[in-house]
């Protein structure tokens, strides 16, 4: 046989989802007829929402038998941690595929409260809640028929690579699909990949470097501002119309599409190597917008900002050096 009709094996493709809003799974099918191109060269052999492979399918194969998995989703519950343990088991490459599995994400913010707060919230203090013997989930119910099993509810939201360790992280709220189809072309060519650890499809560069409003030396505000008590120009960079964008503490990579979209970066394309941690970076960079010098105006100032933690935090928390709230 020419050895140029020798075909490649395929590649073994999985994709999971954890603790997160389906949104990653959708970046995937965003690639619209490029989906075709990811057919030919990669059988998908495990994703739940779109395959009927159960969990023990994927216990019986062997070791390092997937190629590649994109495990999207936090870690919040006993369920997602066993499901990362095992696909870390069956796959010779783990990627932490977007905000929650990179930095714990959206469901990270519950990082600020503590799952018997949440529990009371949901479960007894909700207005629409009648709930007067104050009964809450449990993970092992026994009824006649036998016994129900719901996974543990952790007090802890995790990044994966918390749990196990990641080959590569993909970051993004979901991935922009131009960069899963630049990430999935390298690993078909079989070109070197990049070292152990990398964030791919993103860039060491700062969004403000990749963001085309205009911007001048005199960034001072006397408030802030939410987006929509604002008539934003379309031009001017967010930060000094006194909006918060965290645009200095995010890395690029997106494409910039909220902001030419005129809303500000909500930082989900996680922070640079420099700056670790996008709070922290955040902090700095809005200590040198305020423009006062009276301690009294200067809180007032930093008053005006709506919900700080959960704003520089948004997609973080897991991964950053608060973590959580002491409880």
């Amino acid at each position: 046989m020419n050895q140029e009709t020798v075909q490649k094996p395929k590649l073994k493709l999985a994709i999971y989802w954890a603790a997160a809003c389906g949104g990653c799974c959708v970046s995937v099918l965003d690639v619209h007829e490029k989906l075709l191109d990811v057919i030919a060269a990669a059988d998908l052999v495990f994703w739940p929402i779109a395959l009927d492979i159960k969990y023990k399918d994927v216990e019986e194969m062997p070791d390092k038998h997937i190629d590649v998995t994109l495990f999207n989703g936090a870690i919040r519950n006993s369920e997602n941690d066993h499901m990362a343990k095992l696909m870390r088991q069956k796959s010779k490459v783990l990627v932490a595929y977007g905000s929650c599995s990179h930095m714990g994400g959206i469901p990270g913010l519950a990082n600020f409260t503590t799952k018997e707060a949440i529990f009371r919230r949901v479960y007894q203090e909700t207005e629409s809640t009648v709930n007067p013997d104050k009964i809450v989930p449990q993970t092992r119910t026994e009824m006649k028929e036998g016994v129900l099993e719901i996974p543990v509810f952790y007090n802890d939201v995790r990044t994966l690579q918390q749990v196990v360790d990641v080959d590569y992280f993909l970051p993004g709220c979901p991935p922009q699909t131009e960069r899963l189809l630049d990430v999935f072309n390298l690993i078909v060519s079989g070109a070197e990949l990049p070292p152990k650890g990398s964030v791919v499809g993103a860039s060491e560069k700062t969004l403000c470097d990749e963001c085309k409003r205009t911007k001048s030396d005199n960034k001072k505000v006397k408030r802030f501002f939410r987006p929509i008590d604002i008539n934003d120009d379309g031009k001017t960079c967010f930060l000094e119309q006194g909006v918060i964008c965290m645009g200095p503490a995010t890395r690029a990579g997106c494409g910039v599409r909220c902001i030419e979209g005129n809303a500000p970066c909500r930082g989900c394309y996680g922070p640079s190597e420099a700056a670790p941690d996008p709070g922290a970076k955040m902090l700095s960079a809005i200590a040198t917008m305020i423009d006062a010098n009276d301690p009294a105006e200067i809180d007032r100032i930093v008053d005006t900002i709506d919900d700080p933690a959960g704003t520089f935090y948004r997609f973080s928390l897991p991964a950053s050096i608060l973590r959580r709230t002491i409880s």
